[in-house]
Formats: C-alpha cells, structure tokens, sequence
C-alpha cells in the first residue's frame, strides 16, 4: 500500500475541485423531481460540470457510459441513467460523480427524496449521511483508518441497517481511486496510521435490510440482493492535525 501525502498546492488544487464540486450538488438538486428521467438528470449535471472548466471523470471510466451514476431505490451505486429510468413520488436517487480540476480530483455522492418520500426512506437517508460524520470523527492525524470503518459500522447497524461488504470508500488525488482502500463495515485490525495530508474518499453505502448485493448483468449496477432500500453518502475529505476538512460540501 501506498498512501500519497499531499502538498500544499496539491491541497490547494483539491480544495478547489471540492469547492466546485459541492457547487454541481447545490445546482443538480434542483433537478431532482417526479418526471425527471435520470438521463436528464445526467446531462444537466455534466454541463454543470463543465460550465465551470471541469472534466466529468465518470464518463468513460473503465467503459462507464455517463458523467453521473444515478441508483433509485434498491440500486445501490452505479446505476447508469436511461431516458427510460423516470423518477416518480416517493423514490430515493442517489447520485455519484467525479470531476476534476487541473489535474486534481474530488468526489462525493448524495441520495435524494423524490417528492413526498416515506419516513422510512427518510430515515436511512439521515442515518447514512450521519454515518459518514461518525466516521469522520477519526479522520485526523494520529488515528487509524479503521477508526473511521468502525465508527460507521456501529453507528449503521445501531439502526439495524445493512452495510455493505462488496464496495468501500478510497483514498483521492490525481487519480480517481488511491490507496488506501476504506470498508464501512467493521474491522479486526485497526489499520494504518493516518497523517496529515492524505485525502480520503469515505462513502457509507447503507441498506434497510441484508448487505449483500446482486452486481447486474449491465457490468454496472449493484442492487440489495433483498430488495430493500440503499442510501449513499461520499465526500472528499482532507486528514489534517485538527480534524477533518471535508472538501466538497454545498455552500
């Protein structure tokens, strides 16, 4: 394993691309409505995306066909957006991108209510993206990255909810996918020591019910085996003496 320690301009460059990138969330959210299909969803949030001089780093990534994965329901991640997908009352959609800023890369995710969405739905939607602040509890200097595993693991399943095994979060930099690899379920081992400087991808996939999941026959999508309902929530962050900074939130 190898985790980069970024520089100050490295820092700078991502700060930006985080800045920009909690920009496309603000604006895409406005999109999220019954009627919309995800194909529209994808496209409006790649021209926002490049209204602000910024590379899409989805599109094209291993063949993946869009700038956005748009997963409804029990579509956990990496759902591909079709003009046939349409979202109607009461779905939950959650989006997943990657852009790039000078060389430099952030990444986030958010998951959506479609109108009026059960309390149920909108629990888990609270709980996952609560998870992630658990989590980042640990993501300062002197910690272990399994800290922050297992402080999103515990939090979850307080819930009885489902985290999944299959997928994890990831370190970030000029490439879309570094080291170190970062589970959301619980660990043995405490992991490496996290120092100032490293840049963590850190996304609690959550399900209502069992972990395991089904990866479909498009070579893409993944969804809850039991068909229960998956939430997702990413964001860039920056490992520093004090704390954490996240790096792509919404102003």
């Amino acid at each position: 394993m190898s985790v980069s320690i970024k520089s100050a301009r490295e820092i700078e460059l991502m700060r930006e691309a985080g800045k920009i990138l909690g920009k496309v969330y603000k604006e895409i959210a406005k999109e999220i409505k019954p009627g919309v299909s995800t194909y529209t969803i994808d496209r409006i949030g790649e021209e926002i995306i490049r209204s602000y001089g910024c590379i899409p780093e989805e599109k094209g990534y291993q063949g993946y066909p869009a700038s956005f994965c748009v997963s409804v329901n029990d579509q956990v991640v990496h759902g591909i957006p079709s003009k046939n997908k349409i979202l109607r009352d009461g779905d939950i959609v959650s989006l997943d991108t990657v852009l790039s800023y000078k060389g430099y890369m952030a990444d986030a995710a958010r998951t959506y209510g479609v109108g009026e969405i059960s309390s149920e739905a909108k629990k888990l939607i609270d709980v996952t993206k609560q998870s992630f602040f658990e989590g980042i509890k640990f993501a300062k200097e002197g910690c272990r990255l399994h800290d922050i595993s297992n402080a999103i693991a515990d939090y979850n399943e307080s819930f009885g909810y489902g985290v999944l095994r299959d997928l994890c979060g990831h370190g970030i930099g000029t490439s879309m996918h570094e080291d170190p690899q970062i589970p959301n379920y619980r660990q043995e081992h405490r992991g490496i020591r996290l120092y100032e400087g490293m840049t963590l991808a850190i996304e609690p996939m959550v399900t209502a019910g069992d972990w395991r999941v089904n990866f479909l026959d498009d070579g893409w999508t993944v969804e809850t085996r039991d068909h229960s309902l998956s939430a997702h929530y990413e964001n860039t962050v920056l490992v520093t003496k004090e704390g954490p900074e996240i790096l792509t939130l919404e102003n």
